[in-house]
C-alpha cells in the first residue's frame, strides 16, 4: 500500500498573488481559506504555498528575516492554523516552502554576524579574504546577475556569498549549529500541523573551495553551477535532516527543487532507502527547441516552441529511472518560469492545445501541480517598462536586443513572454469585477492580460477549467494513480502512453502540433476521454490538430 501522497493532486499558490481579502491589492491567507470549495471543486488534494514567512519581500518572500512568524501582508498565525484545519476538514492537505539555503540580510543571525565578527553567528554564514584589498575572492556568478560576493556591512575587509540576491546570504550548512537550527524551525512548523515542506534550493548547501576560480582567465563573474550544485556534501546534509524529521513525522511529505538536476540525480534524492525526498522537482522534465534562436542574444529570454521529440525522449528516461524508485513530478510552469498559455500554447488552436498538453502530462505516472490559474489558460502579464521585472540580467538583454535591431516593443515582448515575474500575476476570478475579482484596489502586481476568468468559464461546459475538473477526476482513478506506463514509438508530434493495472490498459493519445497526423491506434473498447476530432479508417486514426483520446480496453 502507498503513501498518502503517491496519490495527490498538488495546486500551487503565489500567496500574494490569489485572493485579497482585505484590500490592500496582495493576497492573503483569508483568501485561500475563502477559495477551499473552489480547489476541491477542481480536484485538488494538497495545496502548496509560497514563502509566507516574515520578509522583506527582496525576492518576494524567498528572503525569511523570521521563520517563526507571518508575513503582515499575508495574514497571522491564527489564520495559518484555520487553514490547516479548513484543509483537513475538506480532506486536503498542506506544504509550506521551506528556504534552507539562505537567509534575508534582515535576519537577527546575519545582523548578528555583522556586528559581532567574533560572534557565534559569524560562522552561520559563509564568509572569505579577498586575494587582495579591493579584490573579490573568486569569479564565481550570482544567479541573480553579479557576483555571489558581497563586502561585508561591518568592520571587516571580508565578503559574504549569496548565490542569489545580494541581500539573501547563504547559510553555512558545514556548522552543525546552522543544521540544528534549521531542524528546529522544519519542526515548529510540523507541530503547527503542517503535511509537508517543499525544499527550496536544497542543492545548494553545499560549496566548493572558494579559493577555485572558474578557470577562464576572466574576472567578470560566471555562473557556473559545478562549484555550487550537487557537491558530496548536499545528500549526506539532506538526510539527515529528512530523516530527522520524518523520526518526528513519519507520513511527513518532502518533495526537493533540484532545478538542475539529471535524471540520474532524482534517483539519487528520492531513494528510498536514502532517506530523502519523497520526490523531486527538475526543470529538466521541460525540453525547449534551440534552432530558432538569435545567437547574438542570450538564450534565457528568447521565447522557444516545445521540443516534442525532446521531451518524449526525456520523459521516458524520467520514467524509467524512477520506476520502483519514487514518483516523478509532472507540472508545466511554476513561479520561476513562464506561464504554460504563454510558454506552449499553439495560437491557432488556443484552448484545444491547452487541453492537450494537460492530458499528456498529467495522466503519466507522477504527481501533478498546477500552478495557480493555469486551469483558466491564464498568460503572462504584458509590462510596458523594465522595472516590474526587478531583475538585475533584464536590463543588459533589452539592451541587447536593441543594439541587435530589435524594436524595443519587441525586446519587452520577448521578456513579458519568458520571464518569471511575468507569471505572477493575479488570479483571474471573475470578469465585470474590479481586478477581475481578485482585489477592490490595484494589485502588487499589475499589467494587462488576456486571461478569461473562473466565472465565465465555470458556465461554460467546455470551458478549459471544466476539462482540467474531467481529467483531474480521470486521474485519481487507480489505473492512473497506480498503473504502470510504456510511452509509446510514435510519428512525431504524437504523444502517446498507456497505464496498465491489472487486465486493464489506458491508451493516452494527443498530437501536439498544429498538422493532422495519421497513426496506427490500438484497439479500444471504451473511449474515456476526446478532445478535437479524430477519424478512423480500418486500423489506422487522424488526429487533426491538438487532439487527444484517453481509451481503455481489458486484456
Amino acid at each position: 500500500m502507498g503513501k498518502w501522497y503517491d496519490q495527490q493532486v498538488i495546486y500551487q499558490i503565489y500567496p500574494k498573488s490569489f485572493q485579497d481579502t482585505n484590500d490592500d491589492g496582495i493576497g492573503d491567507l483569508r483568501g485561500v481559506i475563502q477559495r477551499i470549495p473552489y480547489l476541491k471543486k477542481l480536484g485538488i488534494t494538497t495545496v502548496w504555498l509560497n514563502p509566507i514567512y516574515v520578509s522583506p519581500q527582496v525576492d518576494n518572500g524567498y528572503d525569511v528575516s523570521n521563520y517563526y512568524a507571518i508575513d503582515q501582508s499575508l495574514g497571522t498565525m491564527q489564520d495559518v492554523e484555520d487553514l490547516i484545519a479548513a484543509l483537513h476538514q475538506n480532506g486536503m492537505y498542506l506544504l509550506l516552502d521551506f528556504v534552507m539555503n539562505h537567509t534575508s540580510d534582515q535576519h537577527p543571525w546575519f545582523q548578528d554576524a555583522i556586528e559581532h565578527p567574533q560572534g557565534l553567528y559569524r560562522d552561520y554564514y559563509l564568509w572569505a579574504d579577498g586575494p587582495k584589498p579591493g579584490k573579490l575572492p573568486n569569479n564565481w556568478g550570482s544567479f541573480f546577475g553579479g557576483s555571489v560576493w558581497e563586502a561585508d556591512p561591518g568592520a571587516t575587509d571580508q565578503y559574504y556569498f549569496h548565490l542569489f540576491d545580494r541581500h539573501m546570504p547563504d547559510l553555512n550548512w558545514r556548522n552543525p549549529e546552522v543544521r540544528h537550527s534549521v531542524l528546529e524551525i522544519a519542526k515548529f512548523w510540523v507541530d503547527k500541523g503542517i503535511d509537508g515542506l517543499r525544499l527550496d534550493a536544497f542543492i545548494h548547501i553545499d560549496k566548493a573551495n572558494f579559493k577555485q576560480n572558474v578557470p577562464n582567465n576572466s574576472d567578470q563573474p560566471t555562473v557556473a553551477e559545478e562549484f555550487y550544485a550537487h557537491l558530496p556534501n548536499v545528500q549526506p546534509y539532506l538526510s539527515k535532516f529528512c530523516g530527522a524529521l520524518r523520526q518526528y513525522k513519519p507520513d511527513l511529505f518532502i518533495i526537493g527543487e533540484a532545478a538542475s538536476a539529471s535524471p540520474e540525480l532524482l534517483i539519487d534524492y528520492s531513494r528510498p532507502e536514502n532517506n530523502e525526498c519523497n520526490a523531486v522537482i527538475t526543470f529538466r522534465s521541460l525540453v525547449d527547441r534551440q534552432d530558432q534562436l538569435d545567437a547574438q542574444l542570450p538564450a534565457a529570454f528568447q521565447p522557444k516552441a516545445l521540443d516534442v521529440e525532446g521531451m518524449k525522449r526525456q520523459l521516458t528516461t524520467i520514467q524509467t529511472k524512477l520506476a520502483g524508485v519514487s514518483l516523478p513530478v509532472l507540472y508545466w510552469s511554476n513561479h520561476d518560469m513562464a506561464r504554460l498559455a504563454t510558454r506552449y500554447a499553439s495560437k491557432q488552436y488556443h484552448d484545444r492545445s491547452l487541453k492537450c498538453l494537460a492530458t499528456m502530462l498529467y495522466l503519466q505516472r507522477g504527481l501533478p501541480i498546477i500552478y495557480y490559474g493555469e486551469e483558466l489558460g491564464m498568460e503572462n502579464l504584458n509590462f510596458t517598462d523594465l522595472a516590474p521585472f526587478n531583475d538585475r540580467t533584464v536590463k543588459p538583454f533589452y539592451d541587447q536586443a536593441i543594439a541587435a535591431g530589435y524594436p524595443k516593443a519587441q525586446a519587452l515582448a520577448m521578456l513579458n513572454a519568458t520571464h518569471k515575474m511575468a507569471a505572477r500575476g493575479p488570479m483571474q476570478w471573475a470578469e465585470n469585477q474590479p481586478q477581475a475579482g481578485f482585489s477592490s484596489v490595484t494589485p502588487w502586481l499589475a499589467g494587462p492580460t488576456t486571461s478569461t476568468a473562473v466565472t465565465s468559464e465555470q458556465a461554460d461546459p467546455t470551458s478549459l477549467l471544466n476539462f482540467y475538473r474531467k481529467l483531474l477526476k480521470l486521474k485519481q482513478t487507480a489505473l492512473f494513480t497506480q498503473g504502470d506506463e510504456v510511452i509509446q514509438a510514435t510519428p512525431a508530434g504524437i504523444f502517446q502512453y498507456t497505464r496498465t493495472l491489472g487486465k486493464v490498459t489506458a491508451t493516452v493519445t494527443c498530437n501536439l502540433t498544429d498538422q493532422a497526423i495519421t497513426m496506427t491506434n490500438p484497439t479500444a473498447t471504451a473511449v474515456q476521454l476526446l478532445e478535437g476530432s479524430v477519424t478512423h479508417a480500418g486500423d489506422q486514426a487522424t488526429y487533426q490538430p491538438w487532439s487527444l483520446t484517453v481509451t481503455k480496453a481489458k486484456a
